[in-house]
């Protein structure tokens, strides 16, 4: 079998770069069994309600689903397990600092194949209260209608 190359989105979490100003991204590894991989390989993840946190110099990812395997048999895992991720000393000691300040959160932004392993892109992220949403929205709103009156422009349409 061919190794795999490249980059391959299992899952995005599209919702927290709304809700969550992102400061910092960071790549970790996955502890995963073997009907998880298979899982995966079929595309079925959900990052809806996921976290991280940082217990004992170890990160742990909670609340991530990854449904059962249809052929699996006993031996299948829980689907809201909680997994170990693989990271650095040195980013797991800068995680610990950063998520001892108030009001940090470690948010996981998208999970992906990355040469036939599963990684994860984990995010340092300060909650958003609701006027910066709105802040934002009516950012890409403004933005959104500048491009469209250049684009007029350019065509020759005012």
């Amino acid at each position: 079998m061919a190794k795999e190359v490249g980059r391959k989105v299992i899952a995005s979490n599209r919702k927290a770069r709304h809700d969550y100003a992102i400061l910092d991204t960071f790549e970790a590894g996955v502890v995963l069994q073997g009907t998880e991989v298979k899982s995966l390989r079929e595309g079925r993840a959900s990052l809806v309600d996921a976290f991280a946190t940082v217990d004992d110099g170890e990160v742990w990812l909670r609340n991530v689903h990854i449904p059962e395997y249809v052929q699996g048999t006993w031996t299948n895992h829980a689907p809201r397990r909680t997994r170990k991720l693989l990271l650095h000393r040195k980013e797991i000691l800068r995680l610990i600092g950063k998520s001892k300040e108030s009001g940090l959160s470690l948010v996981p932004l998208s999970m992906y194949f990355k040469d036939g392993k599963v990684k994860v892109e984990l995010a340092l992220a300060r909650g958003k209260k609701s006027y910066d949403k709105r802040q934002d929205m009516a950012k890409r709103d403004a933005d959104r209608e500048i491009a469209r009156a250049a684009g007029r422009a350019a065509k020759g349409r005012y």
